[in-house]
């Protein structure tokens, strides 16, 4: 196996990388790091490659097609000092760096983070969400991340960039102070504020946030079921049509609970009665209402009169201040 190998190190003349594994970087296997001169290097459009020699990055490359030799390898030339172009190979190790943006990224909160809200006071909140990177200095990301290793992707820095993702998110709405009932037509400034905060964090790693995107920030199951119910006494309009509406409720899930035998049947008719006495009383309200008023806008019509009496017995009408009815004598 050994000579097999050193033997197709001695006829390699191209190097290029055909990606088909989704990584973001890859060393090109070389037999002793050993690269013919005159060898064809071939980078795509997609593609950075960079030459490391003895640990330090020599040169990068960028798209094209490339003879290797001491006249297209200057910063490499430098370092090996070599006053002459010579067919002897060099040692380096050739990496090419992805340059597509890696899409459909998640990130989310493994733990709910503290919010302090107007109308709901302290609640807790969990959120997730998508993002999308790319290598934006190959040769920053080349010494900050990747080191030594043979092959690079996404995912091994997926924990990393979710951490960063979450502190600087959580912070963002702690900061921005939105209630939590306007949270969801917040989404699309949240995502632009979190990723113009997080793209320094990224950079210092050769890395570009490309997009971030906020899908969802959601509350725990018992802040949610207190929002439903305000929710449904708002619909109600008042508390009286609320208790009629629960009322109601109850009576339809009794009828549908068959199994519940006697104590069903007693419930359903406990809560028709309850129902049947309210709608009564919602009823004779309005009645009772339009009597009292009958009966005031009576009295306001005596009090409103002229000021004239008439006889209790025959009717006349009686003098001011008479004592007696002047027709029958009638005492007033």
């Amino acid at each position: 196996m050994g000579l097999f190998s050193f033997l197709r190190g001695q006829f390699i003349e191209v190097i290029e990388w055909l990606d088909d594994t989704g990584s973001m970087v890859y060393r090109f296997p070389v037999y002793d790091n050993a690269i013919k001169m005159g060898a064809k290097l071939i980078v795509r459009e997609s593609q950075v490659a960079i030459f490391v020699n003895e640990g330090r990055i020599a040169d990068i490359y960028g798209p094209g097609t490339f003879t290797l030799s001491t006249q297209n390898m200057p910063l490499l030339t430098a370092l090996k000092a070599w006053p002459h172009a010579f067919n002897s190979p060099f040692k380096a190790d050739v990496y090419f760096v992805s340059m597509t943006t890696f899409t459909n990224l998640r990130w989310g909160t493994t733990n709910p983070f503290i919010l302090r809200d107007a109308e709901f006071g302290v609640v807790r909140l969990k959120g997730f969400g998508t993002y999308s990177i790319r290598v934006g200095q190959p040769d920053l990301f080349l010494k900050e991340l990747f080191g030594t290793r043979s092959e690079f992707k996404a995912d091994q820095i997926s924990d990393q960039l979710k951490s960063i993702i979450v502190t600087g998110i959580s912070d963002l709405i702690g900061e921005a102070k939105i209630p939590v009932m306007d949270l969801a037509s917040s989404y699309e400034e949240l995502s632009a504020s979190a990723r113009e905060r997080l793209q320094p964090h990224l950079q210092a790693m050769g890395l570009s946030l490309t997009s971030l995107m906020v899908e969802n920030l959601s509350l725990p199951p018992e802040v949610e079921q207190m929002i439903d119910r305000k929710s449904s006494m708002n619909i109600a309009g008042n508390l009286d049509q609320y208790m009629k509406y629960q009322t109601a409720e109850a009576i339809r899930e009794s009828a549908n609970n068959q199994g519940s035998g006697g104590a069903g049947t007693g419930l359903g008719l406990g809560a028709g009665m309850a129902m049947g006495q309210m709608m009564s009383q919602m009823m004779n309200k309005p009645a009772e209402s339009q009597a009292e008023s009958g009966d005031r806008s009576n009295d306001r019509g005596a009090n409103s009169n002229t000021g004239k009496r008439f006889c209790s017995e025959c009717g006349v009408p009686l003098a001011e201040n008479a004592k007696f009815c002047s027709s029958c004598g009638t005492k007033v």
